[in-house]
């Protein structure tokens, strides 16, 4: 009844500030375009239905130009599966059934620009550069052209138990390191008699997804394709520093093995078994969502550096694409969505609001100007009164250049991930595991196309 309560709440006041502010939306529709009745599809994955509660409030702010309109999310499985649904669509030329626009990740949106199948927005993002954080539209450029809209530019960060280092005597500022952090695992081992771990790993793909990709390898300056786009993964030097990095963690015993986001690592949390998660803000939300008794033992702190490299984590990018189909009559309505939800603060601040009622997802905005206003940078209990949104703005300074992103990395971390996975079920080395990526990419991928 409360997150009902609360949803109600939330649209009224969205409403009727949408009222009170009525010129400023009118000059909106300064061409005198009215969308006609139908209905607006949107691919998302994770949970997409919070997003929802946003769209239908603005909805009701821009009745003048949409009177007939309504947005659904269709929730897939996830950016892969986003990709794959849309381009057997396209491809069919069943252009009725593709959706209007989709959240992805870069990966996958390099292989869609390829493809022609989402739009060229660059005049757009360039239009706004100077008002959104550093490199927002970077992730986005193929070809020397921004194929999508940034959603969110979310830090790499370093989750930690302040109760559990407190218990045990170990300083969690030592973990400004890797090494540090590594030997902050080792402490934590021998104290607490092997009961506590510094943090987990997974059995499947997300183990690559989040300590690869998006974690140790941008930070130990990693590559997996060279300048000409050849294949260097097995002699990169970063590779090796990054993934040996993974195996000094796993072979001492200082990971949980445990999928992530599933009922059994929440219960490890619940039960202090897991110190730190070295991850992306967004696991923010799972946090608060799945172990809010926890709430208070919580901090956050910028990822550990590797000494020989010195920059923190890299930006994890998601982005608003809108497919390119012929004669889309909802093109410019989802462009004044994706605007206004990144620079109309007060709305935003209002579901924002509703999502910590809910203990639901949210991100920082990428407007400078709303970073500013005192709201994001607001204490929280779930931290013990750290302000998370602020030292989420604050993880992205010296932060970790991103992977280089080809059309082939969809292919690419297949191949990469059953690899990690076999190394994790204890099948081969980590040594054998660098070596059979690096022979699996050169005889199935060989080269591509560096942009």
């Amino acid at each position: 009844m409360m997150k009902k309560a609360t949803i109600v709440i939330f649209l009224s006041m969205v409403m009727l500030s949408a009222y009170a502010g009525g010129a400023k939306e009118a000059t909106v529709s300064s061409t005198g375009t009215v969308y006609p009745a139908g209905t607006v599809v949107i691919y998302g994955y994770g949970q997409p239905q919070y997003l929802q509660q946003y769209y239908d409030a603005w909805l009701e702010r821009n009745r003048d130009i949409a009177p007939e309109v309504k947005i659904e999310i269709v929730q897939t499985q996830g950016a892969a599966d986003s990709r794959e649904k849309v381009t057997m669509t396209y491809l069919a030329g069943v252009y009725d059934d593709l959706p209007d626009a989709l959240y992805i990740d870069p990966v996958n949106l390099k292989d869609l620009a390829a493809g022609g199948i989402v739009k060229d927005e660059t005049a757009l993002a360039n239009s706004l550069k100077d008002q959104m954080v550093d490199g927002a539209s970077g992730d986005a450029i193929y070809k020397d052209k921004i194929f999508a809209l940034p959603e969110s530019v979310r830090p790499q960060v370093l989750f930690f138990n302040q109760e559990i280092f407190d218990k045990y005597g170990v300083d969690p500022a030592m973990m400004s390191t890797m090494e540090g952090y590594i030997e902050a695992g080792r402490q934590l081992k021998e104290k607490s008699n092997g009961l506590v771990y510094l943090s987990y790993i997974d059995p499947g793909s997300r183990t690559w997804r989040y300590w690869g990709r998006r974690g140790l390898m941008p930070q130990a300056n990693a590559r997996i394709w060279g300048e000409n786009g050849d294949v260097v993964f097995g002699s990169d030097p970063g590779v090796k520093l990054a993934l040996n990095t993974l195996d000094t963690l796993y072979s001492e015993g200082l990971l949980l093995k445990s999928a992530i986001m599933q009922p059994a690592l929440y219960d490890a949390i619940r039960e202090n078994k897991v110190a730190t998660f070295y991850i992306g803000a967004f696991w923010d939300e799972f946090l608060r969502k799945n172990v809010s008794e926890t709430s208070g033992q919580w901090r956050v702190m910028p990822a550990p550096v590797f000494a020989e490299i010195g920059t923190a984590g890299a930006p994890v990018a998601s982005y608003f694409a809108i497919i390119n189909k012929p004669n889309g009559k909802y093109t410019t309505l989802v462009e004044k969505l994706w605007k206004d939800f990144q620079f109309d603060n007060e709305p935003r601040k209002a579901w924002v609001n509703a999502m910590v009622e809910q203990n639901a997802p949210y991100a920082n905005p990428i407007s400078l100007e709303m970073l500013e206003d005192p709201f994001w940078k607001e204490s929280s209990e779930f931290y013990g009164g750290q302000s998370f949104r602020e030292m989420e703005g604050k993880g992205l300074a010296n932060s970790s250049a991103n992977l280089i992103v080809t059309p082939k990395d969809a292919e690419a971390d297949t191949i990469i991930s059953v690899e990690i996975e076999k190394y994790v079920a204890g099948n081969q080395t980590m040594q054998a595991t660098i070596a059979n990526i690096d022979k699996n990419l050169k005889a199935r991928i060989g080269k591509t196309t560096i942009e």
